[in-house]
């Protein structure tokens, strides 16, 4: 086991009416912390999601780690082959190389808030997200930057079959 020892030297504090948000309803994405912030330990940031609205469709890091913590509300979430129900105060830890995806529960919202580890910087990943949802750039345009980001997208029947 190697230990990787993150490289910052002052503390990380983001102020919630400085941090950039993309999107709104069904969607709404806080852009927190990156990668650079933290030396590489983490990227985090909060996902607010209307009754049933899908998070991310199925992919997988093949790099790191991807925590979710339910703030409020109820989420599905996409581990494997299994689909993982998570309620407030609730935690799921998916490791490297594992498929996953998350949604909020049918009829239900999800405030979640999620931690990727070790960092990749990816909020430029989520602003190209939203320029896909605004017709800016097309859907294809995110295979393009998979490996840049660490997340490869992949098929779930597991999770095409949930709802």
């Amino acid at each position: 086991m190697s230990l990787f020892v993150p490289k910052f030297d002052e503390t990380v504090l983001v102020r919630d009416a400085e941090a950039e948000v993309l999107g709104g309803d069904p969607v709404a994405v806080k852009l927190l912390a990156d990668s650079s912030a933290s030396g590489g330990a983490l990227s985090t940031l909060r996902v607010t999601l209307a009754e049933g609205a899908d998070g991310a469709r199925p992919h997988v890091h093949r790099n790191s780690a991807e925590m979710f913590y339910v703030l409020d509300g109820e989420a599905q979430l996409l581990s494997g082959d299994d689909i993982v129900t998570a309620q407030r105060g609730d935690l799921v830890v998916v490791p490297p190389g594992r498929p996953h995806a998350f949604a909020a529960a049918p009829g239900r919202r999800a405030d979640l808030l999620i931690v990727i580890t070790p960092g990749v910087e990816r909020f430029e990943y989520f602003r190209h997200l939203q320029r896909v949802r605004l017709g800016e750039a097309t859907p294809e345009s995110l295979l393009e930057v998979q490996d840049l980001y660490d997340n490869h997208f992949l098929r779930s029947e597991a999770w095409d079959g949930r709802r």
